[in-house]
């Protein structure tokens, strides 16, 4: 099946899943869905993130983390800068979704990277997707 706009096909896995409470989500593999999973688990909103081969094609595992109560971490996933309205920010204007409680991951000129190490960087680029 084809896909206009895999980061935002990845989100909503990732959305879905959490909400029903499953243990993982597999989704087909791409270096940009793999380094916006790494960032996911760096900040600590998935518990882990893995790369299989599956026949002939790569697929990519990222476990859930769930709160005591089954209550997801991951809370809210929006994707800000879409196919069809591309919005990208400078150094000096990087966004901080709730209040600096939440992560902005952003693409930029050094590779992808949360706002966090955008800020320390001081480098601009697309926002791909608020997560909180």
């Amino acid at each position: 099946m084809s896909v206009n706009d895999p980061v935002s096909d990845m989100l909503t896995r990732l959305r879905n899943a959490s909400r029903a409470g499953l243990p993982e989500v597999a989704l087909p593999h791409s270096r940009l869905k793999e380094e916006i999973a790494r960032i996911l688990s760096r900040e600590g909103f998935v518990g882990g993130v893995d790369t299989e081969v599956d026949g002939v094609r790569k697929v990519l595992r990222i476990k859930l983390r769930y709160a005591q109560g089954e209550r997801s971490i991951l809370r809210g996933l929006r994707r800000v800068s879409k196919p069809g309205l591309r919005r990208y920010v400078g150094a000096e204007d990087l966004p901080r979704p709730l209040g600096g409680l939440g992560t902005a991951i952003i693409s930029t000129s050094r590779g992808i990277m949360s706002d966090r190490q955008a800020r320390q960087a001081k480098v601009g680029g697309e926002v791909l997707c608020y997560v909180w």
